[in-house]
């Protein structure tokens, strides 16, 4: 099998997601899975020793819904990418967590992928690139490979992954930021170097790969700060186009009491007037599938 093939079998694991929904619970145990492989090679990994390290991954960047490692664990057997055994020689016994610890459930990449990525060095960074684009906002790569153990490479991907996850429309962000007038719709943050804004970007609402497009509806300037505080979903937007703020998200120093806390029911600010505000459809997907819900009060 070629390294576009293993990139597409991949790729095939975020299909679940319907209606805009986010699944990435396969997605993140198959990058736990190649750190794991990448720091200690192709050993077995034990489901009562990674339990711990996939819930958090599960909380940190999966979507603000119950969940638990046991769901992937066994699921993702069904993908040919990995396999489950017991202590006894049996095969997965299900999902829940109770069984996969009882049983000594182990579980490793598929035989066939381990050989491909001890072949070809180069397949690793392109299927966690692969992974990364598909799943997950840019904001959160970093965070999520330093969690799971793995460099954040850049790697060549077929063009048509590529077109389809990895680029967007070049003239998105300097149509966000004018529309906004260089201002972070949430702190008024408006910092300039040598003639040019730095420290701002244009935040998809809904994410690129879950549908949200390169336009004027789906984006919001916001301060390198907030963008990633918004695609991490302690802070947020309602209908009303206010801002919303975690009830998880704690701050104890004055600092961050007034650039996080006190943002909570403040008027996010509007674009130029005239120009599209940030599209209802697209707030409610970002409420469903990426604040952590509840919100503070006001």
């Amino acid at each position: 099998m070629s390294d576009v093939d293993w990139v597409e079998r991949v790729l095939g694991v975020r299909r679940y997601s319907r209606n805009g929904e986010r699944a990435p619970h396969k997605p993140l145990l198959l990058l736990y899975a190649l750190g794991r492989f990448r720091n200690e090679g192709p050993a077995p990994i034990e489901f009562s020793a990674a339990e711990k390290d996939l819930n958090r991954l599960l909380q940190e960047f999966g979507p603000p819904r119950p969940t638990s490692a046991g769901y992937p664990f066994h699921h993702l057997t069904t993908d040919r990418l990995w396999e489950v055994t017991t202590a006894d020689g049996g095969g997965s016994p299900g999902p829940n967590v109770g069984p996969l610890r009882a049983l000594h459930a182990r579980g490793r990449l598929h035989p066939e992928l381990t050989a491909a990525l001890t072949k070809d060095s180069a397949l690793l960074p392109q299927l966690v690139r692969a992974l990364l684009d598909a799943n997950f906002a840019p904001s959160l790569h970093a965070d999520i490979c330093q969690m799971v153990g793995l460099d954040l490479e850049d790697a060549e991907l077929p063009s048509h992954v590529s077109d389809e996850f990895g680029r967007r429309d070049p003239a998105f962000r300097p149509e966000v930021l004018e529309a906004y007038e260089f201002r972070c719709a949430f702190c008024g943050y408006d910092g300039w170097l040598d003639g040019v804004a730095v420290g701002l970007d244009a935040a998809h609402v809904r994410w690129r790969t879950f549908g949200g497009p390169d336009d004027l509806g789906n984006g919001i300037c916001l301060c390198a700060l907030h963008h990633r505080l918004f695609d991490r979903g302690v802070v947020g937007l309602a209908d009303d186009r206010s801002i919303t703020v975690s009830r998880k998200y704690i701050a104890r120093a004055a600092t961050s009491r007034s650039l996080v806390l006190d943002l909570a029911g403040r008027r996010a600010l509007e674009p130029q007037r005239g120009l599209a505000p940030v599209d209802r459809e697209h707030i409610r997907w970002h409420a469903r599938q990426v604040f952590r819900s509840p919100a503070r009060a006001a």
